[in-house]
Order: C-alpha cells, then sequence, then structure tokens
C-alpha cells in the first residue's frame, strides 16, 4: 500500500517545508527527486522539482515524468505545494497550469486552493491575499513591498481566483470564512467544481480538515505548507535515525536576492563571504579557487548581488549556480551544506544528485536541516538546510553554523 498522502513541491526551499511540518504533524515523510527508488512504509511520499521556475510546457514534461511515480502509491490526497505568496505567472512557474494538469492526470472528486498559512503571515479573506512583509506589516500582496516587484514572478493581482484563473485554472467556487461554520454544505459544494477557500487563523485550517474529511474522495489540494498544517495532527513526532554527516566543509550559498536573504547574509559574521559576480560565473577557474580556500575551520557562504542583472535568464542563471556549486563539492567535500531561495536551490540539490531529504530538525519559519541520501558514500549524510528567499531569522546562518558544529 502507497502513501496516504503525496505532495509535489514547486522548489525545493518549499517542499523542505512542507516534508518538516508533515514530519513534526507525526507522519512518516520522505523528500526525493524523479530518479529515486520506490519507498516503502511511507505515509507522506514527497517529490521535489523546479516547476516554480519553468515555463508551462517544461513543467507539464515534468509532471508526465513524474507521474508513474505518483500513480504508483495511489494517493487519496495529492497535494500541490506552491509558495504561500502564490507567486506566479502565465509563462513561468505557471501554478494554473500545472493544477490543470494534474486534474487531467490525478482525476480528483475534490480540487481545492487553501489560500493561507498564518503560521507564515500569509492570510486569504474574501479571496484576496495579504502577506507578512520585511517591516512587519500586513500588506496586499499586489502591493507588498517585496512581491510585488518580484523580479522572476511579480505579483500584480491579489485576488487568487483572477489571478489562477490567468493561469488556467478556474473559475473557482470562493469558499469565505462564514460559510466554514457549516461543512456539511461546504463538503457538498466541493463536488460541484475547483474552489479556493479563504484562512486567516489556525482554527480555519482546522474547519477546512472538517470539511476535507466530510468530502472525502480523491483530493488535489493546491498550495503551501498550511496544506500540511491540516493533515499533520497526529500525537507523536516522527523520527528518523540519520547516517553520521561526512567529512569536509561547511558552505552555504544563497542564491535569494531578497531583502530579509540579504541581510541574514550581512549577519554571518563567522563565515568568510563571497559575493559572485557575472565575470566570476563566467571564470572557469573560479570553483577551483573556491575550493581551495574552502575548509573546515571556517564556514563559507557565497552570494549573488542584490544589484547585479548578471545578463542571463532566472533559469540560465540558476543552473549555472548548480553547475558552479557542483564543481565546488567535486574538488573540496562537503559535510554541510545551506541553501536560500527555492529556484536555484532547487537546481543546486538535484545537480549535486541527491536521491532523497530526510528531516532532521527545525530551524525556525520555513527553515530546516534535512539528511541528503546519495549512493556516493562521500556525501551520503551530508546536512542540507534550506530556506526559501523570505525566510527564516536575522542569524539563520550563524544557527545553522552553530548546529553543525555541536
Amino acid at each position: 500500500m502507497g502513501a496516504g498522502i503525496v505532495f509535489l513541491g514547486d522548489d525545493f526551499t518549499g517542499a523542505s517545508d512542507s516534508l518538516a511540518t508533515y514530519a513534526r504533524g507525526g507522519f512518516t515523510a520522505r523528500l526525493v527527486t524523479g530518479g529515486a527508488a520506490p519507498q516503502q512504509g511511507l505515509d507522506v511520499l514527497g517529490i521535489a522539482t523546479d516547476l516554480r521556475s519553468l515555463p508551462p510546457e517544461r513543467a507539464r514534461e515534468v509532471v508526465d515524468r513524474l507521474w508513474p511515480m505518483i500513480a504508483r502509491e495511489a494517493p487519496r490526497v495529492l497535494h500541490f505545494k506552491t509558495c504561500s505568496t502564490f507567486d506566479s505567472t502565465p509563462h513561468v512557474g505557471s501554478i494554473g497550469a500545472v493544477a490543470r494538469h494534474l486534474v487531467e492526470r490525478f482525476k480528483p472528486d475534490v480540487t481545492a486552493v487553501i489560500g493561507g498559512q498564518p503560521s507564515l503571515g500569509r492570510y486569504c479573506a474574501f479571496g484576496t491575499l495579504f502577506a507578512k512583509g520585511p517591516d512587519g506589516a500586513v500588506h496586499r500582496i499586489d502591493r507588498h513591498p517585496v512581491m510585488s516587484c518580484h523580479p522572476v514572478t511579480p505579483m500584480k493581482e491579489a485576488d487568487l481566483g483572477r489571478h489562477l484563473l490567468a493561469q488556467g485554472l478556474g473559475p473557482l467556487t470562493r469558499i469565505t470564512l462564514p460559510e466554514l461554520n457549516d461543512p456539511h454544505e461546504v463538503a457538498a459544494r466541493l463536488g460541484d467544481g475547483p474552489a479556493l477557500i479563504d484562512v486567516m487563523c489556525p482554527e480555519d485550517l482546522g474547519k477546512i480538515g472538517e470539511v476535507l474529511r466530510q468530502a472525502g474522495g480523491r483530493q488535489l489540494l493546491i498550495g503551501a505548507s498550511s496544506v500540511a498544517e491540516i493533515y499533520g495532527t497526529k500525537q507523536r513526532e516522527a523520527t528518523f535515525s540519520a547516517p553520521p554527516a561526512p567529512s569536509g566543509a561547511l558552505l552555504v550559498f544563497a542564491g535569494s536576492r531578497s531583502a530579509v536573504t540579504a541581510a541574514q547574509v550581512k549577519a554571518a559574521r563567522s563565515y568568510r563571504r563571497v559575493q559572485l559576480t557575472a565575470e566570476m560565473l563566467d571564470d572557469p577557474a573560479v570553483p577551483g579557487k573556491l575550493a581551495d580556500s574552502l575548509n573546515a575551520s571556517q564556514p563559507m557562504l557565497i552570494h549573488l548581488d542584490p544589484e547585479a542583472s548578471y545578463d542571463r535568464s532566472p533559469d540560465a542563471l540558476a543552473d549555472a549556480c548548480a553547475e558552479l556549486l557542483d564543481r565546488v563539492a567535486a574538488q573540496q567535500p562537503l559535510r554541510a551544506l545551506g541553501l536560500a531561495g527555492g529556484d536555484t536551490s532547487s537546481r543546486i540539490v538535484a545537480r549535486l544528485g541527491f536521491a532523497a531529504l530526510d528531516y532532521l530538525s527545525d530551524m525556525g519559519q520555513g527553515a530546516c536541516i534535512c539528511s541528503g541520501s546519495h549512493a556516493d558514500g562521500t556525501r551520503n549524510g551530508m546536512r542540507v538546510m534550506l530556506k526559501g528567499g523570505q525566510m527564516g531569522a536575522l542569524d539563520l546562518f550563524e544557527d545553522f553554523a552553530a548546529s553543525i558544529s555541536r
């Protein structure tokens, strides 16, 4: 019997957050890449991808390639894990295009978009998405100081129904907060077509859980780790016995150029910090130089320049960063790797050849440490910390270094 829940992450940092949420909730969970062998004995199987950086045609090809793995599990719940800010466009990272293709493949009885994640400061009321900003204030997503001007997927529409309809998903039936007080009536409506469900507080997730229980059938749920919070309600925390970490250095790569990550980079006082320029990415000698200067006595933090253009598409930039990290790791063994930013982290984890990630410990909001499963003994058990660009406390990288040194 396969996993009852399968989640498909649209990037590796977000997928690792859902992995952590399911594991903390008591589910036996594992996050795999597309080439992993069949998994046994899991409550939850996660599949990490780079869908949020792909155009719709390539995204559908990825879903088709992964579908035999999903079909083999025959899940009751298929969770399409998206960014909590739903940032996407019709031409890149299209949530609607992928969701519509999943509907065609999975043929669910219920399709629902879970509109918010209060634990991350994401709220949906009457179909409108709001998010907490770096200033601590809550902004409508199309007026958010970061997400409204995201360099790849700027959010120009706060009405999630309109936003996703422009990408081919919908029209969505709107389920508002007052309506959740009648779960039987809402459950009946979910059978009529895809729906968008408001979320403003943790208690709303409990109400949604009851609605979904009454609705039954095969369910495609689209949203952030709030979906995992709905189902992660077992009384025990799942445990995993990790192999020892390999010997080597500690390296962090910050591919995100958000203000949150930039502040975390600045606060990483114990690291040797290297700002990666466009010229360095083009220089074949740079990986060797970085590897030569990377040692076990001082961690290194390589980061992009938030102001540089790099003269590449976001897709090509992510590939170039992945190639650089792979070449560094081939010359200098690593015991731990920290990654910030969904697009680049997805390419780097895949390029380094990890077959699966298992949750080890929490690193605060939207960040966790995993153990990487790898056929190569020099990489098997490597500690991998993943976090989204907007996630984590100011001293996250310092805390990661301290946790690895213990």
